[in-house]
């Protein structure tokens, strides 16, 4: 089965963003590309969790009312959230409206501070798990990579970041380039993270 799909435009694109059309902007213009803004990666990380059991769709539809309700992904302002700010986001209908999700959220991004006290920034801790030589995945669910960045978290307090989890967050935030070959964003991407310039 091919892992590809043409859309109208005739632009060969990854199969998993026929799914519909802000799949295919998402696609095109984030994932994969290289970041290494701490509140972003701190955003994707919580909406990677709030997606556990459900669908990529039903989270990015959300996006928007997921920044508002978390203060935009700041860390430190999230990190203040108190209960009755996780009662308050219990009633949004806006948001995946799970418990254990949110709070999770709320004390991850407590443990993220510590760890920007420890590492500088998140970025210069994330990346250091960048996946190298032949321990680069090709569209797998999870890696050694993945695996051991959970384990770390885990050890650290966080919540909800299980090995598929943080893969799907390696995808998307350009740890590795698992656009599929002949995809027409694959070569962008691979531009991206040559010239990217690693934190730390």
């Amino acid at each position: 089965m091919s892992a590809l799909f043409t859309p109208p435009d005739g632009q060969a694109r990854c199969l998993w963003c026929a799914a519909s059309p802000d799949y295919i902007a998402y696609h095109d213009s984030e994932w994969g590309f290289p970041v290494d803004d701490d509140r972003r990666l701190f955003e994707k990380l919580s909406l990677e969790g709030f997606q556990s059991g459900l669908s990529w769709r039903t989270i990015l539809t959300k996006r928007e009312n997921f920044r508002a309700a978390f203060a935009g992904f700041e860390i430190d302002r999230v990190a203040a959230f108190d209960q009755a700010d996780v009662e308050r986001l219990l009633q949004d209908a806006g948001i995946v409206r799970h418990r254990g999700k949110i709070e999770a959220v709320v004390n991850n991004a407590a443990r993220a501070q510590d760890l920007v006290r420890e590492a500088g920034s998140l970025a210069v801790y994330v990346w250091s798990y960048e996946p190298q030589g032949g321990d680069i995945p090709n569209q797998a669910s999870t890696s050694p990579a993945s695996i051991a960045m959970s384990k770390d978290l885990k050890k650290r307090g966080w919540a909800f970041v299980g090995p598929t989890t943080v893969h799907a967050f390696m995808q998307a935030m350009g740890l590795i380039n698992d656009h599929a070959e002949g995809c027409v964003t694959r070569a962008k991407v691979q531009r991206a993270r040559e010239v990217f310039r690693r934190p730390g």
